[in-house]
């Protein structure tokens, strides 16, 4: 008999991966709290092997640090480390919205447009953890036609590592209603096919809210 365990496992690990990873990016867990393979281990019922796996998984999309002696902690970003993510995420984005526009069809902006209604629900709510879930596939929507999977995918992992400086950003600078008109202005362009408009808008869209992100935490006395 043909035994299944590989693809269990497998299974375990990416059930483990998704739920730390929404535990982390939702804030349950904090920044530098560490992250025990025994205990959660127990609270999913599984061995250690596929809790392992998930950190180490984790810690590839950087939400995690494993260090010695001291084992999984969740990652710590400084304001200087989130604006340099943000200018990154600034290049690439605009680039790769730049070569999706021209390929861009009817249900790559329906879907978007989808998203971007589930975003403004979650505004009005104030449910603020899934503000940037939301950010993040409305953003990612509007790339996949450029047909660049490399790309995209460093991109899903820079929103990853900003998700919760992003929730954070328009919640304690109060610009909901600014994020849905600028999305909605993006998304415009994108119907309009107008690329370079486009790429110049998702860019400074990117970096103000990086600006903005950072004149609250200095006003705050947070350390860069």
């Amino acid at each position: 008999m043909t035994t299944l365990q590989p693809i269990k496992r497998q299974t375990l690990t990416s059930a483990v991966t998704e739920s730390l990873r929404q535990r982390i990016l939702s804030g349950e867990f904090a920044d530098g709290q560490q992250l025990r393979q025994e205990a959660l281990s127990n609270e999913y019922g599984v061995s250690r092997v596929p809790v392992r796996e998930a950190l180490r998984q984790l810690e590839a999309e950087g939400l995690i640090q494993i260090i010695d002696h001291k084992g999984a902690l969740v990652s710590k970003l400084s304001l200087d480390d989130v604006l340099e993510l943000l200018e990154i995420r600034a290049m690439l984005e605009s680039s790769l919205l730049r070569a999706a526009i021209p390929r861009q069809t009817k249900a790559d902006l329906a879907m978007a447009a989808d998203t971007l209604k589930q975003f403004e629900i979650a505004l009005q709510t104030n449910d603020i953890r899934h503000w940037g879930e939301l950010n993040s596939r409305f953003h990612l929507a509007l790339y996949r036609a450029a047909k660049r999977p490399n790309t995209l995918a460093l991109i899903e992992q820079l929103h990853n590592k900003t998700d919760r400086y992003t929730r954070m950003q328009i919640l304690f600078t109060q610009t909901m209603e600014r994020a849905h008109e600028e999305h909605t202005k993006l998304l415009e362009l994108c119907r309009e096919g107008a690329a370079e408009e486009a790429a110049e808008f998702i860019r400074v869209h990117i970096l103000s809210a990086g600006h903005a992100l950072e004149s609250y935490l200095k006003n705050q006395g947070a350390p860069r």
